[in-house]
């Protein structure tokens, strides 16, 4: 049976900050429980692994997993926390003499090539624009609204009568966009707080009380919240819909009917 791996469920500066004395950040440093390396999951497959976003923790991450190379990997969207991982797989297989391939929408490749113009030495990008097949699933890209960060993709796989999405960063989504969403076994979301008082215009992800209506529109058969920041506790018991859990790094999940 095919499993997802959560290698991070972090948001885009991780849990601890750095700066930060908060409960949550004093946490992670001690006990762990709080820890997030930045969002990604490895979806394995008889066919082999397929990575979803490759951020600044990719090294750490790899090291969690005992792995030493890396095939293939998903992009969700250009942003550091999604790609930053990247220049050091190339650097893997300059080492290893082998090379990695990279599934994203064009939009996203136009970004990377800006930003990193040497990988395609090593790295060779596959649009999927149109969608795409791996390890037997059928897996297909839609652009999100990012709120004040622009736009994202999420990502919806099937498989023998099997639907799950892999929807991180989005915000405020068109009806349109949340067709996808519909009819899901499962649903991977990100959710940045529990409750987040920032003004709209300065947001980029749900949080978790509005991730609810989103829920009970869409009427997933499980959910999983991820991209949390230092703003979320793991152990504070929230009031959460008996079909949602706050994702950890290390959890695995089997995927099928």
């Amino acid at each position: 049976m095919d499993q997802l791996t959560f290698l991070g469920t972090g948001d885009s500066m991780g849990v601890p900050r750095m700066y930060c004395e908060c409960a949550v950040c004093a946490d992670a440093r001690t006990s762990g429980h709080n820890r997030r390396y930045r969002s990604s999951v490895m979806l394995n497959t008889p066919e082999g692994e397929l990575l979803i976003d490759c951020g600044p923790d990719w090294v750490t991450q790899m090291e969690m997993l005992g792995k030493r190379s890396l095939g293939r990997a998903l992009i969700t969207h250009p942003h550091h926390d999604h790609i930053a991982g990247m220049p050091e797989w190339f650097d893997a297989c300059r080492w290893t003499k082998s090379r990695g391939t990279v599934f994203a929408p064009d939009s996203v490749f136009a970004t990377i090539r800006r930003q990193y113009p040497w990988l395609e030495k090593r790295l060779t990008y596959v649009p999927n624009d149109d969608g795409m097949d791996f390890g037997g699933w059928r897996i297909r890209p839609w652009e999100v609204c990012h709120g004040k960060n622009g736009t994202s993709f999420a990502y919806r796989f099937e498989k023998n009568g099997y639907r799950w999405a892999y929807c991180s960063d989005a915000f405020q989504l068109t009806e349109q966009q949340k067709k996808p969403l519909h009819g899901l076994n499962m649903l991977v979301l990100g959710t940045n707080f529990y409750k987040e008082d920032a003004a709209i215009e300065s947001r980029s992800v749900y949080d978790m009380t509005e991730a609810f209506d989103l829920l009970l529109e869409t009427k997933p058969g499980l959910v999983y919240f991820t991209h949390m920041s230092h703003g979320v506790d793991i152990g504070a018991g929230y009031v959460l819909p008996a079909n949602a859990l706050l994702a950890r790094h290390g959890l695995a999940v089997t995927l099928g009917l």
